[in-house]
């Protein structure tokens, strides 16, 4: 401690005060994704958040009185993401996953084994349009692919026989498909193998919401009573299962339904409670990381932090033991970092 004459200021050193120093990144020592992650944690900005979030990812995954979800939103199949979330499945990083119905829908598309295309900029949209081109950004969804995935849910609920359906369901029996077919590298049949309940709490604005109401009008053609459809089902389902371990951790992309819809337990078991003594519980995430390009000035749902969260009994305070990492981010760079690193880990710790 350094105090100059006539400054009233002690001057500290930083290690006095337990700070930690930052460190020049330096790229020619790292070797692996690992590598890396662990080297932008010594720096600042928004490197230094991925290496953080790497952290508590692995903390809550390697936690085993930790039941951890995942919500997913945003066009992250489309984006050729699928594949870094079917990694995290087999690795056993997810006890459950909440998405959107768009996200699921994309990603039985690539599973099946349909392809999607780079869009050509020399293309207007009135021309994609008519060739049966669907542009999300800078990547083209076939019409026929979307056609083709509505045979395949047809033909899976064909001999379902009054069963009541809820999103969950729907995506198990579309996982069963493509194990019977072999085909695993995907989505909901990594989810399906590992046990692993998908939600989707807006199912009917997707593509299989809609595939799944002109099913039902297909079985009215022909004599048939349509297939009930309660989405709750999904989340009486899904609060049972938040009560299973002694903790909760989130790993989002993006925001949206899904990322509320999956925080909502807290409030619902709290609110359970007060209104019906004895039902309810405390329920609170522990954990949590998110990756996420909107600020939170917006004022919208998607940019809200954790500590915001908080504040509607969704989250631990990080003075109760919380820890959480926030990356303002495209989920396509950071999360294959982040998710990349942690993966990495797991297996050197396995070999």
């Amino acid at each position: 401690m350094n105090q100059r004459p006539g400054d009233m200021r002690a001057l500290h050193d930083g290690r006095e005060d337990g700070l930690e120093p930052v460190r020049p990144l330096e790229i020619g020592q790292a070797a692996t994704v690992d590598d890396l992650v662990r080297e932008m944690k010594t720096t600042s900005f928004g490197g230094r958040s991925v290496g953080e979030a790497a952290e508590v990812l692995q903390a809550m995954v390697e936690d085993e009185d930790c039941l951890v979800i995942g919500t997913f939103s945003g066009a992250m199949t489309v984006a050729m993401m699928g594949h870094l979330l079917v990694d995290m499945i087999d690795a056993g990083m997810l006890d459950a996953i909440v998405s959107t119905g768009a996200l699921m829908a994309h990603g039985f598309v690539q599973a099946a084994g349909f392809s999607h295309y780079k869009y050509d900029p020399k293309m207007s949209d009135t021309e994609l349009y008519e060739k049966g081109y669907n542009r999300v950004y800078d990547t083209l969804e076939l019409e026929s692919n979307l056609d083709d995935v509505e045979k395949i849910l047809a033909a899976a609920q064909r001999d379902v026989d009054q069963e009541t359906m809820c999103s969950r369901r729907i995506h198990e029996l579309l996982g069963d498909v493509l194990l019977r077919q072999d085909l695993s590298r995907g989505i909901l049949p990594a989810a399906r193998r590992r046990e692993i309940p998908v939600y989707v709490p807006a199912f009917t604005d997707s593509e299989l919401g809609i595939d799944f109401e002109v099913s039902n009008r297909r079985r009215i053609a022909v004599g048939k009573e349509r297939l009930p459809f309660d989405p709750f089902l999904d989340l009486t389902h899904y609060a049972d299962l938040c009560r299973s371990k002694p903790k909760l951790g989130i790993f989002t992309i993006g925001g949206g339904v899904p990322r509320n819809w999956a925080q909502q337990v807290g409030p619902f078991w709290e609110v359970l409670d007060k209104r019906i003594p004895g039902t309810g519980a405390l329920v609170r995430f522990t954990y949590g990381v998110r990756i996420c390009p909107e600020p939170v000035h917006w004022g919208g749902l998607s940019g809200c932090t954790y500590s915001e969260g908080v504040s509607w009994g969704k989250f631990v305070p990080r003075a109760e033991g919380g820890r959480f990492a926030e990356v303002y981010s495209d989920a396509t760079i950071a999360w294959p970092l982040v998710a990349g690193a942690v993966l990495q880990r797991q297996r050197a710790k396995g070999a």
